[in-house]
């Protein structure tokens, strides 16, 4: 008949994991010692003391490059060794800061730049080549094996806020701008080709779908604009929904699912799914519980199975992203050093990578300048188990569904 018995027996043993998972009362999984998982710190000597505001994770996973406050980029990588064979990211195997033999420095240009106001942004190309990035200055195009760079562009003002590569063609980048434009800009010519208007604050967010053939931008003004990528016309503008009595300050960020249909969207007050073809939104989460500090930042899993989020008290939530339910939460000692906790001034995420291979890591990027790899134990090999639907509340298509958080739905159960 046709059926591979190698995936019949994966699905059987799928299926017998999940009737032992749903035998067992569900059980919020929370991780409040730093035994119950592995991390490791980025081993780095400098005294500079910068935050952490952007990190990302190479395309080929042996690296990790953090942006920090002060405009500087470092760049970690795992080597291929016997206690790690793949030579990738792991949270088991300390990396080595790495730097080119002329030891320059990834240094962003910073010229008269308020750094207390400068917004960094930072891209990556596919094949790991090139980084682009800025922090209140020029952009600059580094080599990410010499560290030079190559070109800069974009003189401020208006300053680049958010920077994304066409997904198809490296030589196209859109680039958020603190005036509220985006810019379509060809690197090759040193041209833009077009500038979007629809926003009325800075650049927070953009997010390309070739599915759907269109870019989503999100702004500091809690509106989410859709763009066809053909044209580069506006097709239509959003408001985020913010719960009652919230402002629409702040950051509001979006990424793809990976079937690019979906999007998420990230704000202090929510995190939320929209159905991208219709800008339609199907799922909402509120801060609210063991959860109820604002949001930091949140990221898929390069699966688009989990959604990772960190919070502004250092708690870090692990959800199942097709129902926005909370499968586990990581307390704050897990990846902040004892210094850290006891610091006066509070220390948090300010930022989230996703491993691109690895489903259930991801890394960090903390306000006190440190940046840390973090995975389930070996033991248990993933974050806490799926929740329990409710009744099909919020998977089947009750009202609640799609115009209500699931605190609310929550309270409908009861």
């Amino acid at each position: 008949n046709g059926v591979d018995p190698m995936s019949r027996s994966v699905e059987k043993s799928r299926t017998v994991e999940d009737a032992t998972d749903r035998a067992k009362p569900w059980q919020l999984s929370e991780i409040l010692d730093p035994v119950q998982c592995r991390s490791v710190t980025m081993p780095d000597n400098t005294d500079s003391f910068s935050k952490v505001v952007r990190l990302l994770y190479t395309n080929s996973a042996v690296g990790i490059l953090a942006l920090g406050s002060n405009g500087v980029q470092k760049l970690w990588k795992w080597s291929r060794n016997e206690q790690n064979p793949t030579g990738k990211a792991t949270a088991s195997v300390v990396p080595q800061r790495w730097q080119p033999n002329s030891g320059l420095l990834m240094t962003n240009d910073i010229a008269g730049v308020n750094l207390e106001e400068a917004v960094p942004c930072i891209a990556l190309s596919k094949n790991d080549s090139y980084v682009m990035s800025a922090c209140g200055g020029k952009v600059s195009l580094f080599n990410m094996m010499t560290f030079k760079v190559m070109t800069t562009f974009m003189p401020p003002p208006p300053a680049s806020t958010f920077l994304a590569f066409h997904p198809q063609d490296n030589n196209i980048i859109s680039i958020g701008m603190e005036d509220s434009t985006i810019h379509i800009y060809n690197v090759r010519v040193d041209e833009v080709k077009s500038k979007l208007k629809g926003h009325q604050r800075r650049i927070t967010g953009l997010a390309f779908s070739t599915n759907l053939n269109i870019l989503v931008s999100s702004g500091a003004d809690a509106q989410l604009c859709v763009w066809s990528i053909d044209t580069w016309e506006k097709r239509k503008a959003i408001p985020i929904q913010l719960p009652a009595g919230k402002s629409p300050v702040g950051d509001t960020r979006v990424q793809f699912h990976s079937d690019q249909l979906r999007l998420l969207v990230v704000h202090e007050t929510q995190l939320a799914i929209y159905e991208a073809s219709k800008m339609e939104r199907i799922r909402q989460w509120i801060p609210q519980d063991v959860l109820a500090a604002p949001i930091s930042y949140a990221a898929y899993s390069c699966n688009s199975q989990l959604i990772y989020a960190s919070f502004c008290d250092a708690n870090i939530g692990v959800f199942d992203a097709d129902s926005l339910r909370l499968r586990c939460r990581i307390a704050p000692s897990i990846c902040l050093s004892s210094a850290a906790l006891n610091r006066s001034q509070a220390v948090y995420p300010l930022v989230i990578a996703a491993h691109p291979l690895e489903p259930n890591q991801f890394a960090v990027g903390l306000s006190d300048g440190s940046v840390k790899v973090i995975e389930p134990s070996e033991s248990e090999g993933k974050w806490g188990s799926s929740p329990p639907t409710d009744n099909g509340i919020l998977n089947g298509k009750a009202p609640s569904s799609s115009t209500t958080s699931n605190h609310t739905a929550d309270q409908a159960q009861r």
